[in-house]
């Protein structure tokens, strides 16, 4: 049987432009740029204006449904003047633009520009190849061997042999920098170690200690390892500081200046007192309606008029009016998310005034709700200015999570920022006597005498945050 039912909904859904404006607020400067330089290519109405050319731009019009034959391009223009007019305003009395960054020479680069002085066969060559392109950013070798075996012999048919390629992967080891395509922190240090000339004082006892000693160097257990070489404190110590010296992540610092490079979203500086508020878009183009696309539109509508309009010309009327639109609406959404990201910054000073002024160790506990609720926003829309954006102040760079924490309960009822009982925990684990340093319950002790109401677990959990190991691995040999 056939059953009818009426319901009704209410749903929420977004328009195209707000999905534009959505995408283009998440975006940080840099994949801004691009993301503008990209409309720019896609959109020919759309093109880079003079900063002179800048006005007010027109009223939001409405396109009302019309049938193509009736369709006049004129209203969608009721003043041409206003259709040049239609820019992205960017602040030109911000900072000059930036001078390009010469391009950098990569890890992958920096191998294969040494492989070639290893003399190496068309075999040799390609494992040499698979083994750089493997190489990770720290610089290791995390593909097993016979993982490479098979590609090769997949891909180029060559018969190897997991031999073939470890006596490839030696030869790679010991190119610049030292350790690199090592499969472990063992092997990176072995390798660095048995580079050192061999009358370097403390290089034999550092190679017995990494290569059959090495659980217990890692977990600090130097009693143990002194009893088992039969050494003193000296010797053990020259040893460590060999040791230390090792470099455990051998890929880091070869990447090019592009890859390690963080342009600020936002620049803030305190001039007497006043803070100065700036969106970092001095790499932005004006953005402006083409003028020769508005030269053709009066043309068109000037045919409309004599009545010399072909029929031929309702596609192109189509397509102008869509890349109109489409330039407006992009143009609007650019301006909306430079407004609302100047917002969200003038909040997150205003709030946190105190660290703008006097630096790290002022942060007050905040959350995205806080913000969200005095601009009226939604906390999505701050979550997406504050995701992946940075701040640069008097202080240093900044990402704008920094500025956003939980806040910790004192003993005078006054709640401050998790960051500041972080960075208080870092200061007593730097001042600790190494030969016996604080195990977290001490650290939790020292901290209830300054009056932090804090629990051992919370402890251990920001020094794991803070990178910091446990009070055993922390321990070291201070010799008198």
């Amino acid at each position: 049987m056939l059953n009818l039912s009426q319901e009704l909904r209410l749903q929420q859904k977004l328009s195209p432009q707000q999905i534009q404006y959505i995408q283009l607020l998440q975006l940080p400067t840099l994949a801004l740029e691009q993301r503008i330089q990209q409309e720019l290519v896609d959109n020919p109405l759309l093109e880079e204006g003079s900063p002179d050319e800048i006005s007010s731009g027109p009223e939001e019009e409405s396109a009302d449904s019309t049938n193509d034959e009736e369709f006049d391009l004129e209203d969608l223009l009721p003043d041409a003047n206003d259709l040049y007019g239609y820019k992205a305003r960017v602040d030109h009395n911000q900072v000059d633009r930036e001078i390009p960054l010469a391009a950098g020479e990569t890890l992958t680069d920096h191998l294969r520009g040494q492989k070639k002085f290893l003399n190496l066969d068309r075999r040799d060559t390609l494992i040499a190849e698979q083994i750089i392109g493997s190489i990770d950013e720290d610089g290791y070798l995390r593909r097993e061997i016979p993982s490479i075996v098979d590609d090769i012999t997949f891909n180029y048919r060559e018969e190897l042999t997991d031999e073939d390629v470890i006596r490839v992967l030696r030869l790679i080891q010991h190119l610049d920098p030292p350790g690199i395509a090592a499969r472990s922190v063992q092997e990176c240090l072995l390798i660095q170690l048995e580079l050192i000339p061999e009358d370097t004082p403390g290089r034999d006892i550092a190679l017995q200690m990494v290569g059959n000693l090495f659980k217990p160097f890692a977990r600090r257990q130097y009693e143990r390892i002194k009893e088992r070489l039969s050494i003193n404190d000296a010797v053990l110590k020259s040893a460590i500081d060999l040791i230390q010296s090792c470099n455990p992540k051998p890929g880091e610092g070869t990447f090019t200046p592009q890859e390690n490079y963080v342009t600020p979203d936002f620049l803030v500086r305190n001039t007497n007192g006043t803070f100065v508020i700036q969106l970092n878009s001095g790499n932005f183009p004006t953005l402006a309606v083409s003028k020769p696309y508005r030269e053709m539109i009066e043309k068109m509508s000037a045919d409309r008029q004599t009545g010399s309009n072909k029929k031929s010309d309702v596609k192109t009327k189509q397509f102008l009016r869509s890349k109109l639109e489409s330039a407006k609406w992009f143009i609007d959404a650019v301006q909306q998310r430079r407004q609302t990201m100047l917002s969200v910054m003038r909040e997150i000073v205003a709030f946190q005034e105190a660290f703008f002024t006097l630096g790290e160790g002022y942060l007050r506990p905040l959350i995205l709700k806080d913000i969200a609720k005095r601009l009226d926003m939604d906390i999505s829309t701050i979550s997406r200015v504050v995701s992946g954006k940075y701040v640069q102040c008097d202080f240093g760079v900044y990402e704008l999570k920094y500025f956003f924490s939980e806040g910790v309960a004192t003993a005078s009822g006054v709640d401050v920022s998790n960051k500041e009982v972080r960075a208080i925990i870092s200061g007593i684990i730097e001042q600790e006597d190494k030969t016996d340093p604080l195990t977290d319950q001490a650290i939790t002790a020292i901290l209830k005498e300054k009056g932090y109401r804090i629990a051992r677990r919370t402890v251990s959990k920001y020094r794991v945050q803070l990178g910091l190991p446990v009070a055993r691995l922390r321990r070291e040999i201070v010799l008198s």
